[in-house]
């Protein structure tokens, strides 16, 4: 299956059709009971089969290479409707990127069969943002690396088939390998995290006590500088499931109005979707536009925006339900308890610096400050 190359075919794309039936269908009708159980392996595999852990993966090994306009919006979709599977999902399209950019042997076998969703993979690397620490560490070893160390976030253990591996050597390179998902001697497992979201992504911790992996699965050797840099090229920018949660809690804002006649409910929904399409507008422009280490500090303030109106949008949604908010089947609290993870995650202290200054110094739903350029975003500074 292919995708219009242009960032423009988005809307009218066969793959975002394939994403809005299954949230419709399958995803938003489970997702209070995914969120007290866990991610069903049924579910990814339902990805798989429409298409949509091909994203990132060239049409020659059987993926779609849609464009990163329409990547980010099949994960806001996906996300409104479930976020405990997007996020298991969403693992899975780093480990083909790197296997797509990659001319290691493993290639030819892994890369078509994750493509077309036969396996499904996670992603260990977060550990790499805390250097000069090495929580993981790569050594070269006869034929291949081992590594030592634990990572401590791990997410779709027991969901996933294989996953990718970053490490750091001790002069200072990264080093990623692709490994099976299954424990052993050298690959151990704790029991999954309890966490206040998202538990049912089944996130462990891994400990590696000397993994071998072979030259063969090696996809990925650089500079650590260059990757903390590529890092934080990507860090720095609002998620895309951010937009897709605050699209849902607008939606159901907007029927408790319709239901109960809570008429502020209903203006505030139209407040947020407003800011919604000029955030999400903004986004696109810096994603699409701006090259990526220009306006870092529009970006950053972008994010935290994007976060303050996350926040509100699913407050909003508790507030408008009353009592019943509160019970776990009613979609408000599992909506502002996802919106809470997605404000940490992948936070580095920069980000997390400029949300707290951003509540701290502006007015709510409003860039504090804005950087010189805040205004046009349309070229480099």
């Amino acid at each position: 299956m292919t995708a219009d190359a242009t960032t423009g075919s988005a809307t009218g794309s066969p793959l975002l059709r394939a994403a809005h039936g299954l949230a419709a269908d399958l995803l938003a009708p489970n997702a209070a009971d995914v969120d007290t159980t866990t991610v069903p392996r049924s579910h990814l595999d339902a990805l798989g089969r429409a298409g949509l852990l091909g994203l990132a993966a060239p049409v020659a090994d059987g993926g779609s290479a849609a464009p990163p306009r329409l990547q980010r919006r099949i994960q806001e979709v996906l996300a409104g409707a479930d976020a405990a599977t997007w996020f298991v999902g969403a693992q899975h399209h780093g480990p083909v990127r790197l296997l797509a950019d990659s001319d290691a042997p493993a290639r030819a076998d892994l890369l078509p069969r994750l493509a077309r969703g036969e396996l499904v993979a996670g992603t260990a690397f977060a550990h790499l943002r805390r250097w000069p620490d090495r929580p993981v560490e790569a050594e070269r070893v006869a034929g291949g690396w081992r590594f030592h160390g634990v990572a401590p976030w791990y997410t779709g253990w027991d969901l996933n088939d294989v996953f990718s591996l970053g490490g750091a050597t001790a002069d200072g390179e990264v080093v990623f390998g692709i490994v099976p998902a299954r424990p052993g001697d050298e690959l151990t497992a704790s029991e999954p995290l309890r966490l206040a979201a998202m538990t049912a992504t089944r996130t462990v911790r891994l400990r590696f006590d000397g993994l071998f992996v072979p030259d063969s699965h090696v996809v990925a050797r650089q500079p650590v500088d260059r990757w903390l840099h590529t890092d934080r090229r990507n860090t720095v920018m609002p998620n895309p499931a951010a937009f897709g949660l605050v699209t849902t809690a607008v939606r159901r804002l907007r029927e408790v109005a319709e239901q109960t006649g809570l008429t502020p409910a209903g203006r505030a929904a139209d407040r947020f979707a407003e800011r919604l399409e000029r955030l999400r507008e903004r986004t696109d422009r810096l994603f699409d536009d701006v090259p990526p280490d220009d306006q870092h500090d529009v970006r950053l303030a972008t994010r935290a925006e994007v976060g303050t109106l996350l926040v509100d949008a699913t407050t909003a949604l508790v507030v408008a339900g009353g009592g019943r908010s509160m019970t776990l089947t009613d979609p408000a609290q599992r909506l502002a308890r996802e919106a809470a993870f997605l404000l940490v995650q992948a936070q580095t202290r920069p980000a997390r610096e400029e949300q707290l200054r951003h509540w701290a110094d502006g007015p709510a739903g409003e860039l504090h400050a804005a950087p010189t350029g805040a205004g046009d975003v349309g070229g480099s500074t």
